[in-house]
């Protein structure tokens, strides 16, 4: 963790500029803990879709109170009944606009009032995220670039794990339940392919939501 603390410590301290989006999964709230005690004033961006489990938010509320972190819960410009009464349920019928709508489009926004973006990203996560790099510009819509760092790159599964055990940092409950990656309730499954934990997101018709996907260039 030392290097990983190296790498925070340059970027964070005596920074404004700086932000974290958290998702409350184990490398974002790894991450989150070695982030403040940097700066505990840092940012924490949550994308509060409106559709997460129940227990996702009452684990947020909870670090939240714990770690008194400076959490900004970043909201779609519609409610979910208010997107549901006027599109139905997007999230079966075109789940790439539902993500658009209530987790690109609020982050993308967000993010660009910022110069440096921290994130959990692992390489191990996903085959789309094999070339993951530690950091690199990120060319948000409009063509602003912040700076995206993925400090957790490298690390493995194992490693976050013994990480936060060593930390004493407690964990989603639903890892209990045999979930390895969690999103929004209604497009979340226990994994279908017990050797990729994303298999589980959106019944395997997707792997990203597009908040990790650059503009495409102009």
């Amino acid at each position: 963790m030392d290097n990983v603390r190296a790498a925070l410590a340059d970027v964070v301290t005596g920074n404004s500029d700086v932000c974290l989006t958290c998702s409350f999964q184990a490398e974002d709230v790894l991450l989150t803990r070695l982030a403040i005690e940097l700066d505990a004033s840092l940012p924490i961006l949550f994308l509060d879709t409106g559709y997460h489990f129940a227990e996702t938010y009452t684990y947020r509320d909870e670090m939240a109170r714990q770690w008194r972190l400076n959490l900004i819960n970043l909201l779609p410009d519609k409610t979910v009944v208010e997107q549901e009464a006027e599109h139905g349920l997007l999230y079966q019928s075109a789940p790439d606009q539902c993500c658009k709508l209530r987790k690109v489009e609020p982050l993308f926004k967000a993010v660009a009032g910022y110069r440096v973006w921290l994130t959990g990203l692992r390489r191990e996560q996903a085959k789309s995220r094999a070339a993951l790099e530690e950091s690199a510009l990120f060319t948000l819509p409009g063509g602003k670039q912040v700076l995206k760092l993925a400090p957790l790159a490298g690390w493995t599964t194992r490693d976050v794990w013994y990480a936060c055990e060593e930390l004493s940092i407690p964990l989603l409950p639903l890892y209990a339940r045999g979930y390895t990656s969690i999103g929004c309730e209604p497009c979340t499954s226990l994994p279908l392919d017990p050797g990729d934990p994303r298999s589980g997101r959106w019944a395997g018709r997707k792997v990203e939501c597009g908040i990790h996907i650059e503009a495409a260039a102009k």
